[in-house]
């Protein structure tokens, strides 16, 4: 019985590691599709939102509004960093 019991509990390993190597399902694949142009778009969204702050930090004749251009420059830049 145990040698059974064993027969049976190697079984359901094995039936658990080829659903770890299964391909991924069409779901699966589309949601990570999604993901990662969502991503891409953000990504892309910060680099946009960096450049149009650095034109105002060299238009811009206020210290006060300088200081702020540049801590939200370091900001976008962080998330930025964190995405990729």
């Amino acid at each position: 019985m145990n040698a059974m019991a064993r027969g049976w509990e190697s079984k359901s390993v094995e039936e658990q590691q080829s659903e770890h190597q299964a391909p991924l399902t069409t779901e699966t694949r589309e949601r990570l599709e999604r993901q990662a142009a969502d991503k891409a778009r953000r990504v892309q969204t910060l680099k946009l939102s960096i450049a149009r702050i650095r034109e105002q930090v060299q238009r811009t004749q206020s210290e006060r509004y300088l200081e702020l251009l540049n801590r939200e420059i370091a900001h976008l830049e962080a998330e930025l960093a964190r995405l990729q």
